[in-house]
């Protein structure tokens, strides 16, 4: 999809979600999904969803071994500043048929949301970052394909699963592309 112009300007995609072109070889993006918490024309910022590092934040960090927080699964959110944390939390608001999203919560704050029904919280170590006019470029070259966070997918959902549903879900003539194997000869 290309990008999105409004009046001369790029329109920010903040708050959505980009989704790996199936021919996308990269190994730091390949079959990801990038929630992006800022796009703006300095650049962009945003973490991978569907990269569980299949551990949980008190596992991994002492401070966080006997606190409410410690059983928050965490991701490999991308490959800028690697030694960076992460909590992001959303919950799908039934009434509004929308998400509400808070992005970079401290950890005071994580502690009082926590214990919510319905939220999810995770932690991201690293993020994807994007210089001025580098996502806009990858976008004109058909690299992603961006989508509004809808329904429940980020609940139903997680690693490759989530990327090649969306992506089938999206656009049916990536979906075979999305489906063939990562070795052609086990086709």
């Amino acid at each position: 999809m290309k990008e999105r112009r409004h009046a001369g300007k790029t329109q920010s995609l903040a708050g959505q979600m980009l989704l790996a072109h199936p021919g996308l070889e990269d190994p730091n993006f390949r079959r990801t999904v990038v929630l992006l918490s800022g796009h703006d024309e300095a650049g962009a910022m945003g973490v991978v969803l569907n990269r569980p590092m299949g551990k949980q934040l008190g596992e991994v960090n002492a401070e966080f071994a006997h606190s409410p927080l410690a059983g928050v699964p965490l991701y490999a959110g991308g490959p800028v500043d690697p030694q960076s944390l992460i909590l992001v939390s959303w919950q799908w608001i039934v009434a509004d048929q929308a998400f509400q999203l808070t992005f970079g919560i401290e950890v005071e704050q994580a502690h009082e949301l926590i214990g919510r029904p319905g939220l999810t919280m995770r932690a991201f170590i690293g993020y994807a970052g994007w210089s001025k006019g580098q996502l806009e470029n990858e976008l004109q070259h058909d690299t992603w394909v961006t989508t509004p966070v809808e329904g429940d997918w980020l609940l139903k959902h997680d690693g490759v699963p989530l990327w090649r549903g969306l992506i089938s879900h999206l656009d049916p003539d990536l979906k075979l592309m999305a489906d063939a194997p990562d070795d052609p000869s086990v086709n």
